[in-house]
């Protein structure tokens, strides 16, 4: 019984080492008396960027049209507005990474092995 605890734990440590954790730090929202200016310039580039083809496909996809996401956009507060426009290159699709899942898959495959040696 001891035997299978310790195999348990070592298990679940290597699967949290294996993990790789992907925390960093957010920047803090801009001050409230951001300009005009810089409100076109910001609705500008995310705007830009949901007109991309590859974006544009995956919205729709998902059931919006360009009028929605347009009008949506423009619901942002300033703040919120800047800060996505500043962060687009960090957006990703949903779900794991292909990295992600060779560090799974690489987790699950020691434990496994750990399994195999210990029987």
């Amino acid at each position: 019984m001891s035997k299978r605890f310790t195999l348990v734990f070592f298990v679940l440590l290597a699967l949290a080492i294996a993990i790789p954790s992907f925390a960093a730090p957010m920047p803090s929202k801009t001050a409230a008396n951001q300009s005009l200016d810089s409100r076109a310039a910001d609705l500008a580039v995310v705007r830009d960027f949901t007109s991309n083809d590859q974006v544009a496909q995956a919205l729709t996809a998902r059931g919006f049209t360009p009028d929605q996401v347009n009008a949506r956009v423009a619901q942002l507060s300033p703040q919120d507005l800047h800060q996505l426009a500043n962060h687009l290159d960090q957006l990703q699709a949903a779900g794991l990474t292909r990295q992600e899942w060779i560090w799974v898959g690489i987790g699950a495959l020691a434990a496994v092995i750990l399994i195999i040696a210990l029987d």
